[in-house]
């Protein structure tokens, strides 16, 4: 009997390995880690008992993946991983549990959202903003639940929004949402890809099976989104910042607009920084196009209220603002951050380096005037001081715990503490979660 490879057992891998049972098939489901459930939470019991099922840890069979009739890779298995270069060599199919999921649910029309930054509060805002007109609808994909998860559940729903990655993407030949959401591209993931090139490469798979039906709500002040999307089929909806457009930001008089329409004033959106004023813009445009009204949508904006470690503000305490941004794992990711900042702060930066340099940070925290320390930390720690020695004043901390009191000892009242690391976590913690989390815990006890 032919059976399909499932490569990582996390969230993802599991709900993918259940959903093949359910399709009769037989699965050899692996992961390299020997206890992927210390990192996901999620338990790999059931998994056992199921028939027609065989699960290792710690390694793959590359001989029996060689003879799989096809392979389901879970987002975080990079594709130059032994198991997938396996199965290239031996020409079986490889497809994302994305795809997997999405070739279940082929009655429900997806909202897709990527880019390099703003993926997952804008796929949150169009969850939100479909609730709040009456559509059902989940949230799915990269933000948490994988889509076979959905594919499993007896539930259905008229839309989902889905946060779709690169490493997802990647693999996704079947994937076509209804719209399609890119919210920005800037150079990201190089420890994994070896060029930005490369990296784009894969978010343009957004728009593979673009047909003339489909919509695609692009960020108009981006040049890169705008010559990605020049050529596809389909609708064209633009939001921007700068200008005029389909729905834009009137800076002037502080407001969100349709096109002349106001939709709801600046202070009513609930978040910092002009890019999550971006992130409302598209999340708008995109629930339109599932028939939400204007006044529904704008009062889901103004109900919507900052996702964790996502310029999340933690508290205030002696007139410092505490800001747990430590989904920031880029360079990109952190420049918003700090243009989002309107008082003077101490930056907390560093991690697990993603192979962009650092350079770019000392001219805009120059440029703003407003940082009053950057503590380095880390593994990268070395190297942000190296880039930005000269430029701003900066320290270099150890644990976590003395960086935090090494800015807890610099800030003054009417400042702000900033985490934004533009680097991954993997040096001190497990994921960014656990890393704000972290952060969040220390500034309760300031």
């Amino acid at each position: 009997m032919s059976e399909v490879a499932v490569i990582g057992l996390g969230r993802s891998g599991i709900a993918a390995t259940r959903l093949l049972v359910r399709d009769k098939k037989a699965v050899y489901a692996s992961d390299a880690d020997p206890h992927p459930e210390a990192h996901s939470g999620v338990a790999l019991d059931s998994l056992r008992d199921l028939r027609d099922v065989t699960v290792q840890l710690g390694g793959h069979d590359l001989a029996r993946i060689k003879q799989s009739e096809l392979v389901v890779v879970s987002p975080g298995v990079p594709p130059a991983a032994p198991p997938l270069a396996a199965a290239r060599a031996a020409s079986v199919p490889i497809i994302s549990e994305l795809d997997l999921g999405f070739q279940h649910l082929r009655a429900t029309r997806c909202i897709a959202v990527t880019g390099t930054n703003g993926k997952t509060t804008t796929t949150a805002l169009v969850k939100h903003l479909l609730i709040q007109g009456g559509v059902e609808s989940e949230a799915a994909g990269n933000i948490g639940r994988p889509l076979a998860e959905v594919a499993l559940a007896p539930d259905r729903y008229s839309w989902l929004a889905v946060e779709v990655s690169s490493f997802q993407l990647h693999d996704s030949p079947h994937f076509a949402p209804a719209v399609g959401v890119m919210t920005n591209l800037a150079p990201d993931h190089l420890d994994r890809y070896s060029s930005v090139a490369e990296y784009y490469a894969d978010k343009q798979l957004l728009f593979r099976n673009a047909a003339d039906k489909s919509v695609w709500v692009l960020n108009g002040d981006d040049r890169a989104v705008l010559g990605m999307a020049r050529s596809v089929r389909g609708e064209r909806r633009l939001f921007s910042l700068r200008g005029r457009a389909d729905a834009w930001y009137d800076r002037a008089r502080h407001v969100l607009r349709f096109g002349d329409e106001v939709l709801l004033g600046r202070d009513d959106l609930k978040l910092l920084g002009d890019h999550n004023v971006a992130n409302a813009l598209a999340a708008a445009l995109a629930v339109r196009e599932a028939g939400v009204a204007a006044d529904a949508i704008a009062r889901g904006l103004s109900s919507f209220h900052p996702l964790p470690h996502r310029l999340e503000p933690v508290r205030e305490v002696g007139g410092v603002l505490w800001v747990n941004d430590s989904k920031a794992t880029n360079i990109a990711s952190t420049v918003v951050a700090i243009e989002a900042m309107t008082r003077p702060f101490v930056l907390l930066l560093g991690g697990r380096h993603k192979g962009e340099p650092y350079t770019r940070l000392g001219d805009l925290l120059r440029q703003t005037g407003r940082c009053r320390l950057v503590i380095a930390y880390g593994e990268a720690g070395p190297l942000v001081e190296q880039h930005l020695a000269g430029q701003v004043p900066l320290e270099r901390g150890t644990t976590f715990e003395n960086v935090v009191a090494r800015a807890r000892r610099a800030a003054k009242p009417g400042d702000v503490i900033l985490l934004s690391p533009a680097c991954s976590s993997y040096d001190m913690f497990h994921n960014y979660e656990e890393r704000g989390a972290r952060f969040r815990a220390l500034a309760e006890t300031a």
